[in-house]
């Protein structure tokens, strides 16, 4: 066995670490990820003591390797469209006394109208055998502008209370309006297709959340094939410049509020979220710029192809002209590798940053609302603090009048103090169950991501050297 080999194994058979000072209480209903379709069936023989086997020069195997097709031996990288189609399917988990078992799909874009009023309409499909569906399959059609309003509406609901929401694919001025008024090209196609992979990984997240699941705005998003219309989803829009300053001035609030933590595990949490965060978003700039790489690799393989097939058709020598031919069909063959590892790359990996960088982000937004629910909290306290003060003062100066007033005011901040108490326990309860929750599902996630991935690599190497041991008999035949 390869070492990549008893690696990836090693992964497979180790169990996924439990997050520290997490209550022991498992409050995940399906705590798997999105689910990704296999990339690479396994393959019994050992591919990389196969290719340390001679080839001949008149072997049908090397023929098989250096034709147009490729050879039965080798399971082919699979193609973009199928790495980035993943789907939750057959969980066997209990919700709530209901079997888990949701299979949602994105698929089908298709542009509507012209010019700036265009907008890309996706289908979105359903299948399911769970209670809370009226049908076990149905379809509706989105737009991108909904996918933003559902989220915004689940935000607005849950994220205040300690839920993490997570959060939609992000906007792209400058991708939708080459797609609004270009003509389709390869980038345009691109962007569309990663849009697509990114809305259908943003419903699966959503729909494996416990609580959101049952929510009226998803299931009415899934099933009802009248939506109403999304509104404050423009990027340039009054209430889109509204919540940036809104933003702005919780960013401020943030900085002036001085919580003292009194829970350890609060602390610690933060600061590991903080530190999380930085290194993910390093190791994802990193892989971006290793797919660009890869795609910058991919087109000077594809130039040095058509140069050596050049220079071979343009040999006097017979047997130098063969092998320069062959190794342009080598090189053809190489190129088609690297765009389908850096696909793999990009999907697979990337893309698996991108999303957890946006969901620390929202981990870290549930966070600041415990912060503010306990800062109304003291607030409150503060108030009742001033009003139990003038009280005192008006017994003193003997006021009747206002005494009374001020008892039925004390009387009412009373109340608030201890909703706020009671708020600031539930957030903090709830928060603790969520991080549990996500801390699960993302060891997971990452475990299956990165098994994918090695598999991938090592797929992608043992197709090299196939093809190089096939062409090594022509190099050494030529005379």
């Amino acid at each position: 066995s390869s070492p990549l080999s008893v690696f990836s194994a090693k992964i497979a058979s180790s169990s996924s670490p439990k997050p520290a000072s997490l209550p022991a209480e498992d409050i995940s209903t399906n705590s798997n990820g999105p689910k990704q379709d296999l990339l690479f069936d396994e393959d019994p023989e050992d591919l990389f003591a196969e290719a340390t086997e001679e080839v001949s020069l008149d072997s049908p195997e090397r023929d098989l390797l250096l034709s147009d097709g490729p050879s039965p031996a080798i399971t082919p990288i699979t193609p973009p469209t199928s790495v980035i189609t993943p789907c939750i399917g057959h969980i066997e988990e209990e919700e709530g006394g209901d079997l888990f078992d949701m299979n949602i799909s994105v698929s089908d874009p298709e542009k509507v109208g012209d010019g700036m009023n265009a907008y890309m309409a996706y289908k979105v499909t359903t299948k399911t055998s769970m209670s809370v569906f009226k049908r076990t399959e149905f379809s509706v059609k989105r737009r991108f502008s909904d996918f933003l309003g559902l989220h915004s509406k689940l935000a607005s609901k849950y994220l205040h209370v300690g839920y993490i929401v997570p959060p939609a694919p992000e906007k792209s001025i400058v991708g939708m309006t080459k797609v609004k008024v270009g003509k389709e090209d390869q980038s345009s196609n691109e962007f569309v297709e990663k849009r697509r992979s990114a809305l259908e990984r943003y419903l699966m997240r959503t729909v494996k959340h416990p609580v959101l699941l049952k929510d009226p705005d998803v299931l009415q998003f899934l099933e009802s094939s009248d939506l109403p219309r999304a509104v404050s989803t423009q990027a340039l829009s009054s209430a889109g410049l509204l919540r940036m300053v809104n933003k702005a001035a919780d960013a401020v609030n943030k900085m002036t509020i001085k919580m003292n933590e009194s829970d350890a595990w609060f602390e610690e949490k933060q600061q590991h979220f903080e530190n999380l965060d930085v290194q993910l978003r390093k190791l994802h700039a990193s892989v971006e710029s290793l797919v660009c790489h890869r795609k910058e690799l991919s087109v000077n393989t594809a130039q040095f192809a058509k140069s050596a097939a050049m220079l071979g058709n343009s040999e006097d020598h017979t047997a130098l002209s063969r092998a320069l031919s062959q190794l342009a069909e080598v090189e053809e063959k190489i190129d088609q590798l690297h765009q389908d590892q850096a696909n793999a790359d990009f999907y697979l990996f990337s893309e698996l940053l991108g999303d957890y960088v946006r969901l620390i982000t929202a981990v870290k937004g549930v966070f600041d609302h415990r912060m503010k629910t306990w800062q109304k909290w003291q607030d409150s306290q503060m108030l009742l603090q001033k009003k139990r003060e003038a009280e005192a003062k008006l017994q003193f100066t003997n006021k009747p009048d206002k005494l009374q007033q001020a008892k039925d005011e004390i009387k009412e901040l009373e109340g608030k103090v201890q909703q706020g108490e009671r708020d600031f326990e539930q957030i903090s309860k709830t928060i603790r169950k969520e991080v549990s929750r996500f801390e699960k599902d993302r060891v997971k996630d990452f475990k299956t991501i990165i098994i994918k991935y090695l598999e991938s690599l090592v797929q992608t190497q043992q197709q090299l050297i196939k093809y190089w041991e096939a062409f090594l008999p022509e190099a050494k035949a030529i005379s």
